[in-house]
């Protein structure tokens, strides 16, 4: 099961298991750095992929996580309204010092710092999302209502 992970994806199952959530990492032989990538290494449909987009505040530099259905795309002009200022994509130093994961790998939860967080509102009508876990290679799968308890984010419309 989850004795043999490598370190960033037992970081994962440590704060999982930490926030009193019982999901297993795991680790598979093919990549998940991509949405399409985890469905197709999961056997689930892109949709029900939670991936985790960093983004940065303009001008006070702040980390912003959104969750994100893997078939959409975040509407950076609404993602701005909801945070209070302009946004952009940080580069993967940025996401990296605010995450502690490397882009591709990002989880939801057990980021080197508490991070504001959106929740796209398309993954409730999903029994079952699978979320990166520390690697591009480590997935746990959740409920919708596992993911907004686990990471406190704001359920909101990303389109």
């Amino acid at each position: 099961m989850s004795e043999n992970l490598s370190t960033s994806a037992r970081r994962v199952q440590d704060a999982l298991a930490a926030q009193g959530f019982t999901n297993n990492v795991v680790e598979l032989p093919q990549t998940t750095r991509s949405a399409a990538e985890a469905a197709q290494a999961i056997g689930c449909t892109v949709a029900q992929i939670a991936k985790s987009l960093v983004f940065r505040t303009r001008d006070s530099y702040r980390a912003v996580l959104v969750i994100a259905s893997g078939v959409n795309r975040v509407n950076e002009k609404r993602l701005a309204a909801l945070v209070g200022e302009a946004i952009e994509r940080p580069d993967a130093d940025f996401v990296r010092q605010q995450t502690g994961y490397a882009i591709g790998g990002v989880p939801p939860v057990g980021h080197a710092a508490p991070l504001e967080t959106y929740i796209d509102e398309d993954l409730r009508q999903y029994a079952d999302l699978w979320a990166a876990a520390g690697t591009p290679f480590a997935v746990f799968r959740l409920s919708p209502d596992e993911l907004m308890r686990m990471t406190g984010g704001k359920v909101v419309n990303i389109r």
